[in-house]
C-alpha cells in the first residue's frame, strides 16, 4: 500500500474540505398559508400541493 512522502500541511487540508459543509434545504412559503415548506412537497400546516388541498389538515 502507498504511503504519502510528505504529511499534509494543516492549509492545504482545509482547502481541500472548503467545499464539505451542510447545505440549507431549499425552503418556499407556502402559496396558501404562508409558511415555510420545502419545495415540491406537501405543506405539513395546510396540507395543500399545487393549490389543491390533498390531505386533510388538522
Amino acid at each position: 500500500m502507498a504511503v504519502p512522502f510528505r504529511r499534509t500541511s494543516k492549509a492545504k487540508k482545509r482547502k481541500r474540505r472548503t467545499h464539505f459543509k451542510l447545505q440549507v434545504p431549499g425552503m418556499v412559503e407556502c402559496p396558501s398559508c404562508g409558511e415555510y415548506k420545502l419545495s415540491h412537497r406537501i405543506c405539513p400546516e395546510c396540507g395543500q400541493y399545487n393549490g389543491k388541498e390533498v390531505v386533510e389538515s388538522n
